[in-house]
């Protein structure tokens, strides 16, 4: 695993063995990347990653400059990981914090610019997660929502869903919010 683009560009990130976690593969995070680098100024962005995993794709934001990325992750090896590998990298205004992402959702007073969902295929009620995260108040007006999933799932007809980009087995669907 590595980092694609900014400050810390072409850094290896080498999770040890007993992390669970499915990290977006580097060919479908550059895409995302790409697309999302079209659409934002991350120098101006507030951003949040449910379900952070490894903290890959938090990594991206904060070498690509976010004004802050807040990486949540319940998982305390995985949580951990993250910590230290932002510390390592001297990564500022980075915030890792260890909670269950449902919970998170509903108490944090913070909104964000980019919330950012890689949450695992087989949970249970992930397709609820969409809905949750756009009918509080998480994310600012006009602020982008990304929902990575595999091809069993299809938000198309949400309300606030805006677009699709699909990159072998992974999907984003991009939500806007009204």
């Amino acid at each position: 695993m590595r980092i694609v683009s900014g400050k810390y560009k072409g850094r290896s990130i080498n999770p040890p063995r007993n992390l669970r976690a499915r990290p977006t593969t580097d060919f479908a995070k550059e895409n995302l990347f790409n697309v999302l680098g079209n659409l934002i100024d991350f120098e101006e962005c507030d951003v949040l990653d449910l379900f952070a995993g490894t903290g890959s794709i938090s990594y991206e934001f904060a070498s690509r400059g976010a004004r802050s990325v807040t990486s949540v992750e319940i998982n305390p090896v995985h949580y951990e990981f993250i910590r230290h590998t932002a510390k390592e990298l001297g990564m500022e205004n980075f915030y890792p914090v260890k909670a269950n992402v449902f919970r998170y959702i509903k108490s944090c007073p913070k909104q964000f610019d980019l919330i950012f969902s890689d949450a695992p295929y087989d949970l249970e009620g992930l397709d609820g997660i969409v809905s949750e995260v756009l009918a509080g108040d998480l994310l600012r007006k006009e602020g982008i929502f990304v929902f990575e999933h595999s091809k069993k799932l299809d938000f198309s007809d949400h309300p606030e869903f805006w677009q699709l980009r699909s990159y072998g087995s992974v999907q984003f669907s991009f939500f806007k919010k009204l």
